[in-house]
Formats: C-alpha cells, sequence, structure tokens
C-alpha cells in the first residue's frame, strides 16, 4: 500500500455571517469546498480551479487563514491530509441561494459559524478556529486533528 500525505487547498467563502458547506450525496459530514493540489501547482491556483470544477463559477482566492493536519478513516483506508485554508470570494453566489454542483456527488449549503459544528464540519478543529481566523484573532495558524 501507498503511503503519501493529501495537500488540500480549502476555502471559507463567508458572506453575511454565513459559510458556504460541501458534502458528499448521503455523507453526515460537511468540509470546506477545494479539493488536492496537483503536483507543481500552486495552492490558489488549486482551488480556483476546484471551485470551477465543482461549481463552473469563478472566484478570487484570497489571504491564507491557516493549515490543518488531519488524519481519517474512508471506508477503513487511513488517510492523510494537510488542509491550506484561504478566504474565498465567490461574486455569484448569495448566502440563503442554493448552490448548484457540476459534480453529481456533490452538494454545497449555507452555514452560520455557530452551526459548524452542528453541520459536522470536518476537520472538526476548524469549528472552532475559522471565525477566528476571518477576525484575525486567532495568531496560531496551524491546527492539528492528529492525537
Amino acid at each position: 500500500m501507498k503511503k503519501h500525505i493529501e495537500v488540500i487547498a480549502r476555502g471559507v467563502c463567508c458572506k453575511k455571517g454565513r459559510i458556504l458547506l460541501c458534502h458528499s450525496k448521503g455523507a453526515g459530514n460537511t468540509y470546506l469546498p477545494g479539493g488536492h493540489v496537483e503536483f507543481k501547482e500552486e495552492a490558489k491556483t488549486a482551488l480556483r480551479r476546484e471551485i470551477l470544477e465543482e461549481m463552473g463559477v469563478d472566484c478570487k482566492v484570497g489571504r491564507f487563514l491557516g493549515a490543518v493536519e488531519n488524519i481519517f478513516r474512508q471506508k477503513g483506508k487511513r488517510h492523510c491530509e494537510i488542509n491550506l485554508i484561504f478566504v474565498l470570494d465567490i461574486p455569484s453566489l448569495s448566502p440563503g441561494e442554493s448552490v448548484k454542483s457540476v459534480e453529481d456527488w456533490i452538494d454545497f449549503k449555507w452555514s452560520s459559524v455557530a452551526d459548524l459544528k452542528r453541520n459536522k464540519l470536518m476537520p472538526s478543529v476548524l469549528c472552532g478556529v475559522i471565525g477566528r481566523w476571518l477576525d484575525l484573532k486567532e495568531a496560531e495558524r496551524w491546527k492539528t486533528e492528529v492525537s
């Protein structure tokens, strides 16, 4: 079995106190929009590409918010990833309105910062830091789910 660490670029699209979340259809958890960074690809470029692939819309990738290390099991397999989190602006989206997915296996929804835990945002450590990162109140930019 090949062992590797996945690098994921994710975005926090926050409008009027609502944050855009993504989830795989049928799954109980959510995650921030984005996806894998390809070899020799900048993380911001990867995030912009993933939003175009997933939603069919253009976006602006802003400042770096932080990084989260995560280890989890999916379909019985252990996964290790580093999530690079950026501010994400998608001008064509408005909170409260439905967000169309180009991919048939994912959906999007809006959540308040207070409801991130109830929406089972993964990695779960993000539930407690996104608001502080956005407000520039969090000095520590590295978080981990690894125990």
